[in-house]
């Protein structure tokens, strides 16, 4: 007597694709549906057990339900020349209405009672050079861009590190204008002098503000500069 067709419905239906690089576990997920009115028992086995983790690999599934069941592939060396001839079969039946024990309900199984779909397995390594989309269209602009060679990438460097010494002159230089107005404040302030003085010494400390505001000018232009250069480095 033929075996009954397949109830369980499978996603993928066909094949399990594996995507590298291999030098860890890689997993794909396989669906079974179950659309009958029914509870289904299911077992996945596989021609290569050393191969593959699989989880869960038997079970029921209630009637209506679904069950994700994820293959996981152990880490190996490729070989694109070499074709992957691993498969995987889910073998279902319909559980009695009074199962107990499901090892022994797959014991004393008829093979008219069992079902069974296979599935072939394929290895999709990505092409480390490949400058191109999987649909054929260029990358974006980001991401060709961000590729710098040694030399613009050196040049950036050196000009973050000029620009540094420049903020860290510019700091020494504020602070020891700071320190000389207070000086001279202080100097005012101890010993009287006529009221020219007077005035020609706040013109000078205006002068000694503005040359301080000038250079703090300066110094915030070298930190856009510097946030400018650094913003094109991480793109």
């Amino acid at each position: 007597m033929a075996r009954q067709e397949q109830v369980l419905v499978l996603e993928p239906q066909h094949e399990l694709r594996f995507r590298g690089p291999f030098t860890d576990v890689v997993t794909a997920t396989l669906k079974l549906g179950n659309p009958t009115d029914r509870n289904v028992c299911f077992k996945v086995k596989t021609t290569a057990p050393r191969r593959y983790c699989v989880r869960p690999n038997s079970g029921v599934i209630d009637a209506g339900d679904s069950v994700n069941v994820s293959v996981m592939l152990q880490p190996f060396d490729y070989d694109p020349n070499e074709k992957s001839k691993h498969k995987f079969m889910v073998q279902s039946m319909l559980a009695p209405y009074d199962m107990t024990d499901m090892e022994g309900v797959w014991k004393e199984a008829k093979p008219e009672e069992l079902m069974d779909s296979k599935l072939r397995c394929a290895f999709d390594m990505p092409l480390e050079n490949d400058k191109t989309t999987e649909l054929g269209a260029p990358l974006p602009k980001s991401a060709t861009s961000a590729a710098l060679d040694d030399g613009e990438v050196k040049k950036i460097m050196e000009e973050c590190k000029r620009l540094q010494m420049e903020v860290q002159r510019l700091r020494e230089e504020n602070k020891q204008i700071r320190e000389d107005d207070m000086l001279r404040k202080r100097k005012v302030t101890s010993v009287p002098a006529p009221h020219s003085s007077s005035s020609s010494s706040m013109a000078t400390s205006g002068m000694m503000e503005e040359g301080l505001s000038t250079r703090l000018l300066a110094f915030c232009v070298l930190f856009f500069v510097i946030g400018v250069i650094l913003g094109k480095l991480a793109l």
